[in-house]
């Protein structure tokens, strides 16, 4: 399933809406699986049948562990293969410039071989949810599900599984409610296995038929029916707009009702590549085993279930509608209040959280509803269970320098808790919170510090609680983050002015390490110097802290500001990045770092760095600082350094620098040539102004760049309105 990194923007954060993905189920591992085109999702589909019928529940246990085992690792079936099938066609086009007929006829047999294994597995689909409901021993019902599981990863099988009674009936399994969904009691088709084999028998004669006397019009069918599987547009409207799903014949009430679904092109949203989640990384035969030493018989079936609605919830925009119509959020919600009272959290929880982040991530209505249903509290007292607190006083937690590292499953949770809390609470950034709300915020801000202190096992896992932790910290009022610096000094704590700064220390360290990166820069920076500016403006301490160790006093202005290798240059060097939201964030902390001071700014950036934040903010005239209203800046000056005051006349103020003294172009150029050559040069600027390759631009009164041309045209309004308002009074006077 995924995980979508959140794009906080330059004003305000944006709730997790795309961005990475983690998947529930590991990575495919093809090469075994799809290769073998033969044998592709291949199921014994109708020796199954025949074991349910009988009633021989080992037999039908055995075939779906051998499906089990082989396909553990494949994620997206015959598509993969199918993409690699038509770039390795594409690379032999390319070469021979002509396609060879017997390759298009080996590629409908392929496509034929596919589209029977997509029947299959709609069949075993279908097969599965009914025998589910028929009420079956515990170990065989933890099989079915994974079966299910591993066939919710296909885009094209989701059909069966996003009907109301589907829904409800895996949701039941998983603990999320107590409704019984066996509508198929009163099915009158006593025969239902019966019509599944006979629907897989006309859908073998029907396609031999079509390969002897419409092989070329199936192969064009085939190809428009896979154009049809690529269109985003139209991956939920087709079922969202035929009606109630429980209406289709899913369950064989009519034989070639299968046939008919898979020809009409019911399709889902595509899965995108993600990496692998560390929980899914085992083989099933050693979950099978765990699910015997470690885990009772129960909590491996909601396990399970979980992870096929989180399949399906992430697949199906009908299935989040439902999830939410259906009100099975109350459930899960439920399910978490009481899994965080119980002292040792069971291994469902979390999934529990995973269904939760996907579900208030792509559902809009439902973040509204945990929210005012005291999602917060609640959330923040799984993660106070998660980190084993002990409060030293009402907003501080004790930590310990001997504490251990959080443990791989804790920092899971933890990291799925911070982005559901993300989720529900990133629109009070810029509100006033009510009493009771702030004591809220600030007990989950202590927590937080603590996530911001603390170390995992991994590395990896560090950096991303910390990432997610910044995100949520830049969600919540601001007026509340005081509990960061309300912690009392230890001999080894950073301070300054006597207040500890511990936390902005690993605050200013972690983004250090995003500057590091490199990659993805927008979506790991922003949300860190957003949170370091905001901070600077509300927290005198702060500010003066960070500027020490970004803003150090000038010395060396041999350099431009943006060269080197400092926190200041690489700042510096993002103030021109081409994104947008990028430059602004980076700029912004360093404006006010230099308390919003126009000269100042410009002295440790160079007015080249600085035009863009000045031009934004109307100040490129050099006007006066403006500073906000919650902005606390004190008022001392900027002291300059021996070094700088030396060579402060020879610094160039647009790099920055001091430059080299250079030759003068003119020199030896008599009065006439000068004249020559500034007539050639205006002369060059105006074509190019009139060919709309430059535009000049100028200042105006407000300090905002503006064309020279609507400059002038303001000036000439500006005279004859002062002339036409001149000879008025004067008129007057004279009748006077």
């Amino acid at each position: 399933m995924c995980l979508m990194m959140h794009n906080l923007s330059h004003h305000h954060p944006h709730h997790y809406c795309c961005v990475t993905l983690i998947l529930l189920c590991p990575l495919p591992v093809c090469a075994r699986v799809c290769v073998r085109r033969k044998r592709t999702m291949d199921v014994d589909l109708e020796g199954i049948i025949q074991c349910i019928k009988q009633g021989d529940e080992n037999g039908v246990q055995t075939q779906l562990q051998e499906f089990n085992k082989e396909y553990a690792q494949c994620f997206f079936f015959d598509a993969e293969e199918r993409d690699r099938r038509k770039q390795r066609k594409l690379e032999e086009f390319r070469n021979n410039k002509v396609r060879e007929y017997t390759d298009s006829d080996s590629e409908c047999d392929e496509y034929d071989q596919e589209d029977r294994g997509l029947i299959l597995r709609q069949n075993l689909a279908v097969v599965l949810l009914r025998f589910i409901r028929t009420g079956v021993k515990c170990r065989l019902l933890r099989v079915s599900l994974r079966t299910l599981r591993i066939l919710s990863r296909d885009k094209k099988v989701l059909g069966p599984l996003v009907t109301d009674s589907s829904l409800l009936t895996v949701a039941k399994l998983a603990g999320l409610t107590t409704c019984d969904a066996s509508d198929e009691a009163s099915d009158p088709d006593s025969d239902f296995y019966d019509n599944i084999i006979v629907s897989l028998a006309e859908a073998k004669v029907l396609q031999c038929r079509t390969d002897d006397d419409e092989g070329d019009v199936e192969a064009i069918d085939q190809n428009e029916e896979c154009a049809a599987f690529d269109e985003d547009a139209k991956s939920d409207i087709s079922i969202a707009n035929s009606g109630d799903l429980d209406s289709i014949s899913w369950f064989g009430s009519h034989r070639t009702s299968i046939n008919e679904m898979h020809r009409s092109g019911i399709h889902q949203k595509v899965l995108e590549r993600g990496r692998r989640d560390r929980r899914e990384s085992k083989m099933e035969g050693q979950e099978e085993a765990e699910d015997e030493e470690g885990e009772s018989g129960e909590e491996a079936q909601r396990k399970e279930a979980m992870k096929v609605l989180c399949n399906v919830v992430y697949n199906s925009t009908w299935a989040q509608e439902r999830f939410s119509a259906l009100r099975l959020m109350c459930g899960l919600i439920e399910r978490l209040s009481s899994s965080v009272s119980c002292s040792s959290p069971s291994s469902v929880q979390f999934y529990e959280l995973r269904l939760m982040f996907l579900i208030t991530a792509l559902r809009p209505e439902l973040r509204t509803q945990l929210q005012q249903e005291g999602g917060v509290s609640i959330l923040t007292a799984a993660l106070e269970s998660c980190l084993e607190v002990q409060w030293k006083d009402q907003y501080e937690c004790v930590l310990g320098p001997a504490a251990p590292p959080i443990s791989l499953e804790a920092s899971q949770r933890i990291i799925e808790i911070l982005k559901i809390l993300f989720n529900i609470t990133y629109s009070t950034h810029r509100q006033e919170p009510s009493e009771d709300d702030a004591a809220l915020y600030r007990h989950l801000v202590a927590l937080l510090r603590l996530c911001l202190m603390r170390k995992c096992m991994l590395s990896d896992d560090s950096d991303e609680l910390q990432g997610h932790t910044v995100n949520l910290l830049s969600a919540l009022p601001l007026q509340c983050l005081d509990v960061l610096l309300r912690v009392p000094l230890e001999p080894d704590s950073q301070q300054c002015q006597g207040v500890n700064m511990d936390c902005v220390h690993s605050l200013v360290l972690f983004m250090e390490r995003r500057l590091d990166s490199g990659d993805k820069m927008k979506e790991k920076l922003t949300p860190i110097l957003n949170l370091l500016t905001e901070s600077c403006r509300a927290h005198r301490e702060t500010r003066h802290y960070i500027r020490k160790h970004i803003l150090p006093p000038l010395r060396d202005v041999s350099h431009r500001p943006e060269e080197g290798s400092t926190v200041k240059s690489r700042l510096i060097r993002l103030m021109t990045h081409l994104d947008t939201d990028l430059k602004h964030c980076a700029a912004d902390l360093i404006f006010v770092l230099c308390k919003e001071n126009v000269s100042r700014f410009v002295k440790y950036t160079g007015y080249g760095n600085a035009a863009g934040l000045l031009a934004t903010r109307g100040l490129l005239g050099g006007g006066s600082r403006t500073t906000s209203s919650d902005a606390q800046y004190s008022s001392d000056s900027d002291s300059d350094t021996e070094e700088y005051r030396q060579v402060k006349d020879r610094i160039n103020p647009v790099t920055g620098r001091v430059e080299t003294e250079q030759p003068d172009p003119m020199e030896g150029m008599t009065e006439e040539e000068k004249e020559e050559e500034a007539k050639r040069l205006i002369m060059l600027f105006n074509k190019l102004s009139r060919d709309n390759i430059i535009q000049p631009m100028a200042v105006d009164s407000e300090g905002k760049l503006v064309p020279m041309s609507g400059l002038r045209e303001n000036s000439f309004t500006e005279e004859g309105q002062s002339e036409s308002e001149n000879d008025g009074e004067a008129e007057e006077g004279e009748k006077d």
